[in-house]
Protein backbone atom coordinates (compact mmCIF):
# COMPACT_ATOMS: atom_id res chain seq x y z
CA UNK A 1 0.00 0.00 0.00
CA UNK A 2 3.22 2.30 0.37
CA UNK A 3 4.10 3.63 -3.19
CA UNK A 4 7.74 2.77 -4.04
CA UNK A 5 9.28 6.16 -4.00
CA UNK A 6 7.29 7.03 -0.63
CA UNK A 7 8.92 3.84 1.27
CA UNK A 8 12.53 4.51 -0.14
CA UNK A 9 12.23 7.32 2.71
CA UNK A 10 9.84 5.13 5.12
CA UNK A 11 6.97 7.06 4.29
CA UNK A 12 3.21 5.90 5.10
CA UNK A 13 0.86 5.50 2.13
CA UNK A 14 -2.37 5.86 3.49
CA UNK A 15 -3.89 9.24 2.32
CA UNK A 16 -0.48 9.71 0.48
CA UNK A 17 -0.58 12.45 -2.09
CA UNK A 18 2.08 13.06 -5.12
CA UNK A 19 1.42 15.42 -8.26
CA UNK A 20 -0.68 13.58 -11.30
CA UNK A 21 0.32 13.49 -14.68
CA UNK A 22 -2.53 11.00 -15.44
CA UNK A 23 -4.45 12.25 -18.25
CA UNK A 24 -7.80 13.58 -17.93
CA UNK A 25 -10.41 14.11 -19.83
CA UNK A 26 -14.29 15.60 -20.13
CA UNK A 27 -15.95 12.23 -19.64
CA UNK A 28 -20.30 12.33 -19.53
CA UNK A 29 -21.55 10.03 -17.04
CA UNK A 30 -25.01 9.17 -16.63
CA UNK A 31 -27.27 7.22 -14.26
CA UNK A 32 -29.14 8.05 -10.95
CA UNK A 33 -27.28 10.82 -9.74
CA UNK A 34 -24.59 11.17 -12.24
CA UNK A 35 -23.66 14.11 -14.01
CA UNK A 36 -21.05 15.65 -16.59
CA UNK A 37 -17.60 16.12 -15.31
CA UNK A 38 -14.32 16.05 -15.83
CA UNK A 39 -12.69 12.50 -14.54
CA UNK A 40 -9.75 9.71 -14.93
CA UNK A 41 -9.67 8.19 -18.31
CA UNK A 42 -6.70 6.51 -17.73
CA UNK A 43 -3.98 5.89 -15.45
CA UNK A 44 -0.60 4.85 -16.76
CA UNK A 45 0.04 1.69 -15.71
CA UNK A 46 -3.40 0.84 -16.50
CA UNK A 47 -5.47 -0.10 -13.24
CA UNK A 48 -8.64 0.26 -13.06
CA UNK A 49 -10.57 3.54 -13.40
CA UNK A 50 -14.33 4.73 -12.20
CA UNK A 51 -16.67 5.88 -15.40
CA UNK A 52 -19.43 6.62 -13.11
CA UNK A 53 -20.45 9.29 -10.48
CA UNK A 54 -22.02 9.74 -7.44
CA UNK A 55 -21.70 12.76 -6.49
CA UNK A 56 -21.28 13.90 -2.94
CA UNK A 57 -22.11 17.53 -1.94
CA UNK A 58 -19.47 19.28 -0.51
CA UNK A 59 -19.69 21.30 2.97
CA UNK A 60 -15.72 21.85 3.14
CA UNK A 61 -13.62 21.69 6.22
CA UNK A 62 -15.18 20.91 9.56
CA UNK A 63 -12.00 20.14 11.81
CA UNK A 64 -8.56 22.00 11.23
CA UNK A 65 -5.40 20.63 12.65
CA UNK A 66 -3.51 22.48 15.00
CA UNK A 67 -5.27 22.97 18.26
CA UNK A 68 -5.95 19.80 19.82
CA UNK A 69 -5.00 19.60 23.96
CA UNK A 70 -0.95 18.92 23.77
CA UNK A 71 0.04 19.57 20.15
CA UNK A 72 -1.72 16.20 19.44
CA UNK A 73 -2.87 16.99 16.17
CA UNK A 74 -0.55 19.91 15.69
CA UNK A 75 1.03 18.48 12.29
CA UNK A 76 -2.12 17.09 11.23
CA UNK A 77 -5.61 15.37 11.47
CA UNK A 78 -6.74 12.66 8.97
CA UNK A 79 -8.30 9.39 8.76
CA UNK A 80 -11.79 10.45 10.09
CA UNK A 81 -13.63 7.50 11.50
CA UNK A 82 -17.32 8.44 12.78
CA UNK A 83 -20.04 6.61 14.60
CA UNK A 84 -23.21 7.70 16.30
CA UNK A 85 -24.39 6.36 19.78
CA UNK A 86 -27.50 8.43 21.38
CA UNK A 87 -27.69 10.97 19.63
CA UNK A 88 -24.49 12.32 19.22
CA UNK A 89 -21.44 11.78 16.75
CA UNK A 90 -17.90 10.66 18.37
CA UNK A 91 -15.04 10.88 15.70
CA UNK A 92 -11.57 8.50 16.21
CA UNK A 93 -8.80 10.92 13.96
CA UNK A 94 -5.10 10.05 13.10
CA UNK A 95 -3.68 13.26 15.31
CA UNK A 96 -0.22 13.90 14.04
CA UNK A 97 2.11 15.63 17.06
CA UNK A 98 5.95 15.54 17.73
CA UNK A 99 5.70 12.27 19.73
CA UNK A 100 4.15 10.37 17.05
CA UNK A 101 0.71 9.40 15.44
CA UNK A 102 -2.24 8.40 17.99
CA UNK A 103 -6.06 8.29 17.99
CA UNK A 104 -7.63 11.63 19.08
CA UNK A 105 -11.27 11.86 19.65
CA UNK A 106 -14.03 14.23 18.90
CA UNK A 107 -17.78 15.19 19.35
CA UNK A 108 -20.54 16.21 17.67
CA UNK A 109 -24.23 16.98 17.46
CA UNK A 110 -24.71 17.98 13.78
CA UNK A 111 -21.05 16.65 12.05
CA UNK A 112 -20.50 20.38 11.59
CA UNK A 113 -19.28 21.56 14.65
CA UNK A 114 -16.95 19.65 16.68
CA UNK A 115 -15.31 19.43 20.11
CA UNK A 116 -12.13 18.19 20.31
CA UNK A 117 -11.02 15.82 23.47
CA UNK A 118 -7.11 14.74 22.74
CA UNK A 119 -5.70 11.48 22.24
CA UNK A 120 -7.71 8.48 23.49
CA UNK A 121 -5.15 6.06 22.69
CA UNK A 122 -1.21 6.39 23.28
CA UNK A 123 1.85 4.86 21.79
CA UNK A 124 2.50 1.23 22.97
CA UNK A 125 5.71 0.58 25.04
CA UNK A 126 9.29 0.12 23.62
CA UNK A 127 9.21 -3.16 21.54
CA UNK A 128 5.62 -3.44 21.05
CA UNK A 129 3.93 -3.43 17.89
CA UNK A 130 1.92 -0.52 18.70
CA UNK A 131 5.16 1.83 19.74
CA UNK A 132 5.56 3.82 16.83
CA UNK A 133 1.81 4.79 16.16
CA UNK A 134 -1.71 3.58 17.51
CA UNK A 135 -4.09 4.92 15.29
CA UNK A 136 -7.68 4.24 12.77
CA UNK A 137 -9.77 2.69 15.28
CA UNK A 138 -12.99 1.01 14.17
CA UNK A 139 -15.39 0.66 17.25
CA UNK A 140 -18.10 -1.49 17.72
CA UNK A 141 -20.62 -2.18 20.70
CA UNK A 142 -21.16 -5.82 21.83
CA UNK A 143 -23.25 -5.57 25.22
CA UNK A 144 -21.67 -4.02 27.66
CA UNK A 145 -18.30 -3.85 26.01
CA UNK A 146 -16.75 -1.31 23.44
CA UNK A 147 -14.57 -2.81 20.94
CA UNK A 148 -12.23 -1.17 19.31
CA UNK A 149 -9.40 -2.47 16.38
CA UNK A 150 -6.73 -0.27 15.77
CA UNK A 151 -4.01 0.34 13.52
CA UNK A 152 -0.40 -0.31 15.36
CA UNK A 153 3.14 -0.04 13.98
CA UNK A 154 6.78 -0.27 15.29
CA UNK A 155 8.09 1.75 12.44
CA UNK A 156 7.72 4.93 11.14
CA UNK A 157 9.61 7.40 8.73
CA UNK A 158 12.49 9.77 10.35
CA UNK A 159 11.53 12.48 12.97
CA UNK A 160 9.59 15.22 13.02
CA UNK A 161 6.86 13.38 10.19
CA UNK A 162 6.72 10.23 11.71
CA UNK A 163 4.51 9.02 9.70
CA UNK A 164 3.97 5.20 10.45
CA UNK A 165 5.09 2.90 7.88
CA UNK A 166 4.47 -1.21 6.86
CA UNK A 167 3.71 -3.53 8.62
CA UNK A 168 0.51 -2.28 9.54
CA UNK A 169 -1.20 -4.67 11.92
CA UNK A 170 -4.83 -4.84 13.55
CA UNK A 171 -4.54 -4.96 17.45
CA UNK A 172 -7.35 -4.85 20.06
CA UNK A 173 -8.47 -2.69 22.95
CA UNK A 174 -11.97 -1.97 24.96
CA UNK A 175 -13.84 0.02 26.99
CA UNK A 176 -17.09 0.20 29.12
CA UNK A 177 -17.72 3.79 27.24
CA UNK A 178 -17.46 5.10 23.47
CA UNK A 179 -15.20 7.52 25.32
CA UNK A 180 -12.73 5.40 27.01
CA UNK A 181 -10.70 4.83 28.66
CA UNK A 182 -9.04 2.20 26.46
CA UNK A 183 -7.36 -1.11 27.99
CA UNK A 184 -4.99 -2.60 25.22
CA UNK A 185 -5.70 -6.02 24.79
CA UNK A 186 -1.97 -7.39 23.56
CA UNK A 187 -3.13 -10.66 24.31
CA UNK A 188 -5.41 -10.46 21.92
CA UNK A 189 -4.39 -11.01 18.01
CA UNK A 190 -7.53 -10.62 15.67
CA UNK A 191 -5.23 -11.27 12.49
CA UNK A 192 -1.83 -10.51 11.29
CA UNK A 193 0.16 -10.47 8.06
CA UNK A 194 1.20 -13.61 5.83
CA UNK A 195 4.15 -13.88 3.90
CA UNK A 196 3.34 -14.53 0.03
CA UNK A 197 -0.74 -13.63 0.21
CA UNK A 198 -2.34 -10.61 -0.69
CA UNK A 199 -2.09 -9.45 2.74
CA UNK A 200 1.86 -9.63 3.30
CA UNK A 201 1.99 -5.95 4.37
CA UNK A 202 -1.02 -5.06 5.64
CA UNK A 203 -3.88 -6.33 7.38
CA UNK A 204 -5.25 -3.41 8.73
CA UNK A 205 -8.79 -2.77 10.51
CA UNK A 206 -11.62 -1.78 9.02
CA UNK A 207 -15.59 -1.13 9.16
CA UNK A 208 -17.45 -4.15 11.29
CA UNK A 209 -20.68 -5.46 10.60
CA UNK A 210 -22.93 -7.90 12.74
CA UNK A 211 -23.94 -10.92 10.87
CA UNK A 212 -26.30 -13.04 12.97
CA UNK A 213 -24.21 -14.18 15.63
CA UNK A 214 -21.47 -13.58 13.41
CA UNK A 215 -18.98 -10.28 12.74
CA UNK A 216 -17.69 -9.04 9.03
CA UNK A 217 -14.37 -7.13 9.04
CA UNK A 218 -13.60 -5.59 5.69
CA UNK A 219 -10.18 -4.72 6.54
CA UNK A 220 -7.36 -3.21 4.48
CA UNK A 221 -4.95 -5.39 3.01
CA UNK A 222 -1.91 -4.91 0.50
CA UNK A 223 1.69 -6.75 -0.30
CA UNK A 224 4.89 -5.11 0.15
CA UNK A 225 7.57 -3.62 -2.59
CA UNK A 226 7.83 -3.73 -5.13
CA UNK A 227 4.74 -3.37 -6.94
CA UNK A 228 1.96 -2.59 -3.99
CA UNK A 229 -1.26 -3.78 -4.96
CA UNK A 230 -4.22 -2.71 -2.76
CA UNK A 231 -7.42 -4.47 -2.05
CA UNK A 232 -9.71 -5.36 0.82
CA UNK A 233 -11.07 -8.53 1.74
CA UNK A 234 -13.27 -9.98 5.02
CA UNK A 235 -12.04 -11.08 8.27
CA UNK A 236 -14.72 -13.22 9.91
CA UNK A 237 -15.09 -14.42 13.79
CA UNK A 238 -17.88 -14.66 16.42
CA UNK A 239 -16.03 -13.94 19.36
CA UNK A 240 -14.51 -9.82 19.19
CA UNK A 241 -11.91 -11.28 21.92
CA UNK A 242 -10.93 -14.14 19.58
CA UNK A 243 -9.12 -14.81 16.74
CA UNK A 244 -10.50 -13.85 12.96
CA UNK A 245 -10.50 -15.96 9.98
CA UNK A 246 -9.63 -14.22 6.94
CA UNK A 247 -11.14 -15.32 3.67
CA UNK A 248 -8.83 -16.56 0.74
CA UNK A 249 -9.52 -13.87 -1.62
CA UNK A 250 -10.22 -10.07 -1.31
CA UNK A 251 -13.72 -8.55 -1.72
CA UNK A 252 -12.26 -6.90 -5.40
CA UNK A 253 -8.99 -7.78 -7.53
CA UNK A 254 -5.87 -6.23 -5.84
CA UNK A 255 -5.27 -4.27 -9.42
CA UNK A 256 -8.42 -1.88 -8.23
CA UNK A 257 -5.87 -0.11 -5.74
CA UNK A 258 -8.12 0.77 -3.26
CA UNK A 259 -7.64 1.14 0.36
CA UNK A 260 -10.41 1.69 4.24
CA UNK A 261 -14.05 0.68 4.26
CA UNK A 262 -16.94 2.19 5.23
CA UNK A 263 -20.50 0.60 4.90
CA UNK A 264 -23.83 1.73 4.30
CA UNK A 265 -27.53 -0.24 3.57
CA UNK A 266 -29.83 1.36 1.51
CA UNK A 267 -33.48 -0.35 3.12
CA UNK A 268 -35.37 1.50 -0.30
CA UNK A 269 -33.32 -1.03 -2.99
CA UNK A 270 -31.69 -3.68 -0.22
CA UNK A 271 -28.38 -2.85 -1.75
CA UNK A 272 -25.10 -2.54 0.44
CA UNK A 273 -22.88 0.46 -0.57
CA UNK A 274 -19.23 0.26 0.37
CA UNK A 275 -16.80 3.70 0.26
CA UNK A 276 -13.36 3.52 0.41
CA UNK A 277 -10.20 5.08 -0.54
CA UNK A 278 -8.66 4.76 -4.54
CA UNK A 279 -5.05 5.38 -5.20
CA UNK A 280 -4.09 6.93 -8.22
CA UNK A 281 -0.65 6.61 -10.21
CA UNK A 282 1.75 8.46 -12.73
CA UNK A 283 3.86 8.40 -15.59
CA UNK A 284 6.81 8.18 -12.75
CA UNK A 285 5.42 5.80 -10.58
CA UNK A 286 4.04 7.98 -7.83
CA UNK A 287 0.60 7.24 -6.05
CA UNK A 288 -1.94 9.16 -3.90
CA UNK A 289 -5.24 8.86 -3.03
CA UNK A 290 -6.93 10.50 -5.62
CA UNK A 291 -10.82 10.16 -4.97
CA UNK A 292 -13.18 8.58 -2.78
CA UNK A 293 -15.21 5.81 -4.58
CA UNK A 294 -17.98 3.28 -3.58
CA UNK A 295 -18.84 -0.16 -4.76
CA UNK A 296 -22.65 -1.23 -4.43
CA UNK A 297 -23.86 -4.88 -4.12
CA UNK A 298 -26.99 -6.61 -3.05
CA UNK A 299 -24.48 -9.42 -0.61
CA UNK A 300 -22.37 -8.04 1.68
CA UNK A 301 -20.00 -10.71 1.54
CA UNK A 302 -19.93 -10.72 -2.67
CA UNK A 303 -18.80 -8.03 -4.63
CA UNK A 304 -18.14 -7.26 -8.55
CA UNK A 305 -15.46 -4.76 -9.11
CA UNK A 306 -17.33 -3.43 -12.10
CA UNK A 307 -20.16 -1.74 -10.02
CA UNK A 308 -18.51 1.34 -8.76
CA UNK A 309 -18.36 4.97 -9.09
CA UNK A 310 -16.48 7.95 -8.13
CA UNK A 311 -17.97 9.71 -4.76
CA UNK A 312 -15.65 12.93 -4.32
CA UNK A 313 -12.48 13.66 -6.14
CA UNK A 314 -10.72 17.24 -7.00
CA UNK A 315 -14.00 17.90 -9.29
CA UNK A 316 -16.23 18.34 -6.81
CA UNK A 317 -14.35 19.18 -3.63
CA UNK A 318 -14.61 22.62 -2.88
CA UNK A 319 -11.13 22.99 -0.77
CA UNK A 320 -8.72 20.07 -1.86
CA UNK A 321 -7.83 19.54 -5.95
CA UNK A 322 -5.85 16.64 -5.78
CA UNK A 323 -6.26 14.37 -2.93
CA UNK A 324 -8.61 12.94 -0.87
CA UNK A 325 -8.43 10.94 1.80
CA UNK A 326 -9.96 8.23 3.97
CA UNK A 327 -13.37 7.99 4.07
CA UNK A 328 -16.46 7.25 7.31
CA UNK A 329 -20.21 7.63 6.70
CA UNK A 330 -22.85 8.26 8.70
CA UNK A 331 -27.18 8.57 7.60
CA UNK A 332 -28.07 12.01 9.59
CA UNK A 333 -31.43 12.63 8.68
CA UNK A 334 -32.41 11.82 4.71
CA UNK A 335 -28.70 12.21 4.17
CA UNK A 336 -25.55 10.54 4.26
CA UNK A 337 -22.73 12.41 6.21
CA UNK A 338 -19.04 11.46 4.83
CA UNK A 339 -16.07 12.22 6.98
CA UNK A 340 -12.89 12.58 4.61
CA UNK A 341 -9.28 13.88 4.98
CA UNK A 342 -7.31 16.13 2.36
CA UNK A 343 -4.41 18.73 2.47
CA UNK A 344 -6.46 21.41 1.05
CA UNK A 345 -6.01 23.59 -2.30
CA UNK A 346 -3.29 22.68 -4.55
CA UNK A 347 -1.06 21.35 -1.87
CA UNK A 348 0.53 17.81 -1.91
CA UNK A 349 1.52 17.52 1.44
CA UNK A 350 1.53 14.59 3.29
CA UNK A 351 1.16 16.59 6.67
CA UNK A 352 -0.77 19.23 8.06
CA UNK A 353 -4.29 17.47 6.73
CA UNK A 354 -7.68 19.02 7.75
CA UNK A 355 -10.91 16.99 7.94
CA UNK A 356 -14.07 17.52 5.85
CA UNK A 357 -17.57 16.51 5.51
CA UNK A 358 -19.87 16.08 2.48
CA UNK A 359 -23.37 14.52 2.00
CA UNK A 360 -25.30 12.27 -0.39
CA UNK A 361 -29.13 12.71 -0.35
CA UNK A 362 -30.78 9.20 0.84
CA UNK A 363 -31.93 6.89 -0.68
CA UNK A 364 -28.87 5.68 -2.11
CA UNK A 365 -29.33 4.79 -5.48
CA UNK A 366 -26.34 2.72 -7.87
CA UNK A 367 -25.73 4.56 -10.89
CA UNK A 368 -27.87 2.85 -13.81
CA UNK A 369 -25.04 3.14 -16.74
CA UNK A 370 -22.04 1.28 -16.53
CA UNK A 371 -18.89 1.50 -19.37
CA UNK A 372 -18.22 -1.64 -20.18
Amino acid sequence: MVPLNIFLSGLKHRGWCRCAAVTFAAVVLFGAGSQACFGVEQYADGRPVATLRLPARDHGVVIRHGDGAGGCDEMGAREAIVFQEQGEFYLHYDGAGKVGWRTCLARSRDLVHWRKEGVVLDLGAAGRMDSAAATSPWVIRDGRWWHMFYLGTPNTSPAPDLIPSFPYLTLKARSHSPVGPWEKQYDVVPFTTRSNTYYSATASPGHILKQGRNFLMFFSASTGYPGVKRTLSIARTADLNGAWQIDPEPIVPPVEQVENSSLYYEPKNRTWFLFTNHIGTDSRGGEWTDAIWVYWSKDPEHWDARNKAVVLDGANCSWSKRCIGMPSVVKVGKRLGILYDAPGGESLSHMRRDIGLAWLDLPLVPPTERKQ
